[in-house]
């Protein structure tokens, strides 16, 4: 009888397993990077054109956590590099945040979508997936210890508390995070401001985002 030869991406459904048949250095961001390429713990890499990690420096005082990737950033393979992206800059500059100077990344790494004719529209990720992602976002977070990191939108925080966090009641609050001294900030997504239909509305919100980031740059 043959003995059937597991393969390398049967080897690789839980995060941990990506890491340890990555053979990477799991201290620095680019062996965890690395890793997670080869992560099959769910479904979201099967149509996914890539694994989207962060970016920015190993030693940011500052991290953005977003949502997942879009379609831009899907295949471009960068965060926030989108539609979203471009408010989040330009939020970010207005707030006196130098987007090279903090690290910027998502709670799922993988672009989660429904395919509309040529269209990839986008699918919230559900709780299995969040939690499942949430061992890299560890990762990211172990690695660079920042002193604050910032929850954009409902997805990032509820990765990042481990539970269903409504945004408007924890608002531009400066929370306690994790066991070192660490605080955490939830603002709304980027992604929220483009669904507004009004001009108004959308100034006004964004004009809330940017007070949020500037709460944030202050701490």
């Amino acid at each position: 009888m043959m003995t059937r030869t597991a393969s390398r991406n049967e080897l690789v459904r839980k995060p941990a397993d990506a890491a340890q048949a990555a053979s990477v250095n799991m201290t620095s961001l680019t062996g965890v990077q690395d890793a997670a390429r080869h992560c099959r713990a769910c479904p979201l890499w099967e149509n996914a054109t890539q694994t989207v990690f962060g970016e920015g420096p190993d030693d940011a005082r500052l991290i953005f956590v977003g949502e997942q990737p879009g379609d831009a950033e899907d295949i471009a393979g960068l965060p926030f590099v989108g539609p979203a992206g471009r408010i989040f800059n330009r939020a970010l500059a207005e707030a006196g945040i130098e987007r090279k100077e903090v690290y910027v990344t998502n709670a799922v790494k993988h672009f989660k979508f429904e395919q509309r004719g040529k269209r990839r529209l986008h699918k919230r990720p559900d709780a299995g997936e969040i939690e499942i992602c949430r061992w890299w976002l560890s990762r990211e977070l172990e690695i660079i210890e920042p002193s604050l990191v910032v929850a954009l939108g409902a997805t990032a925080a509820r990765s990042l508390s481990g539970k269903p966090m409504p945004i408007e009641r924890s608002r531009g609050e400066l929370l306690p995070f994790g066991s070192n001294g660490g605080r955490m900030l939830v603002t709304v997504h980027p992604s929220y401001l483009l669904r507004l239909r009004e001009e108004n509305d959308r100034a006004r919100e964004f004009g809330r985002f940017v007070d949020d980031l500037r709460i944030a740059a202050a701490a």
